[in-house]
């Protein structure tokens, strides 16, 4: 699935990925391939992705890496939509 990250600033990664997992207003949920359209808000938490990410290196220093071998990316707030395999995460 496609994955764009889009922060005020900049978008800070846009490319394709296995999976997405986000920190949803109800309880963090996990996005794969061929998932439901889906809208949510997002709370201060974790977007976690699991594949193989090139981040441009204006924006390494914003994400880190998890024991479980995931790019991690905190945030404080946001949206994400996900329509036709394609993610938006919109990131504060």
């Amino acid at each position: 699935m496609y994955l764009e990250i889009v922060s005020p600033e900049a978008t800070l990664f846009s490319g394709e990925v296995i999976s997405v997992t986000v920190p949803g207003i109800n309880g963090e949920f996990q996005m794969l391939q061929n998932h439901a359209p889906i809208v949510s808000l997002l709370q201060e938490g974790k977007v976690k992705v699991k594949g193989t990410m090139h981040i441009e290196e204006d924006y390494a220093s914003k994400f880190a890496k998890d024991q479980d071998g995931n790019t991690v990316l905190e945030i404080s707030s946001g949206t994400v939509e996900l329509k036709d395999n394609k993610v938006i995460v919109l990131a504060d």
